[in-house]
């Protein structure tokens, strides 16, 4: 298991068009994804469980990878963070 906190610096935080962009890039892993907020898990795989988060601006995440690729989960994961989802 391979954890990372982040926190939201895009103005959107994970709304539709980041949170697409998120789960697209956790498909890519072999590697369950989980993101707990306000210690609530939810699914990274899952479109619907980011956007229940409501995960906004500012919100500090913790990032969890479980499997064979977790470090480079969390690697292209956090790059996908760190660019602002192109904003």
């Amino acid at each position: 298991m391979y954890k990372l906190e982040i926190e939201l610096r895009n103005e959107t935080g994970l709304h539709v068009r980041p949170a697409s962009l998120f789960v697209k890039e956790a498909a890519k892993y072999k590697s369950e994804i989980s993101i707990i907020r306000n210690n609530v898990e939810y699914n990274g795989k899952s479109i619907m469980g980011i956007l229940s988060m409501g995960a906004a601006k500012g919100d500090k995440l913790m990032i969890i990878a479980k499997g064979e690729d977790e470090k480079e989960a969390i690697k292209g994961l956090k790059a996908l963070v760190d660019s602002n989802f192109g904003e």
